[in-house]
């Protein structure tokens, strides 16, 4: 299965990169009412990290751990070593329109495990990802470009 989101911030591709290399942002822009709680992960993300988390829907708890691969200036992935679906890849990119704006493009492909609950749970959160990725858009906007308004 593969999915693709793409939003545009009123931000420099520099500070949008930053932003998503920084694991807490992972939870910051995480919708209510699941909650993500870091249990290992540098602050800040590079080749090869690990990050160690359990996502809370509601009394849930789905435990994951991703490793970041393949970063560049413009791009990284997390890869899921042990979660909930067999396969979970998920592509961020960010392309600069101007010295201003950057478009955030999410591609996520994913096969959902055979057992019959993973499976369930999987579903779920496949579905949702519509909602997921426009709340993080609106809250990568929301955090960044009040972030830059306040440098100016």
């Amino acid at each position: 299965m593969k999915y693709e989101h793409r939003f545009t911030v009123q931000s420099p591709l520099s500070a949008v990169a930053a932003f998503h290399s920084q694991s807490a942002s992972m939870g910051a822009i995480t919708p209510p009412p699941v909650i993500v709680q870091i249990h290992q992960a540098p602050a800040i993300l590079a080749e090869g990290d690990l990050m160690d988390f359990t996502m809370w829907l509601g009394p849930l708890p789905i435990h994951w751990l991703a490793r970041i691969e393949q970063v560049t200036p413009i791009s990284f992935v997390d890869a899921q070593l042990r979660g909930p679906f067999t396969k979970w890849v998920h592509h961020h990119t960010f392309m600069p329109l101007n010295g201003q704006t950057t478009t955030v493009i999410d591609r996520v492909e994913a096969i959902v495990s055979e057992h019959w609950f993973w499976k369930m749970v999987g579903w779920g959160m496949w579905l949702n990802l519509p909602v997921l990725f426009a709340y993080r858009g609106w809250k990568t906007r929301q955090m960044l470009e009040k972030g830059d308004k306040e440098t100016r």
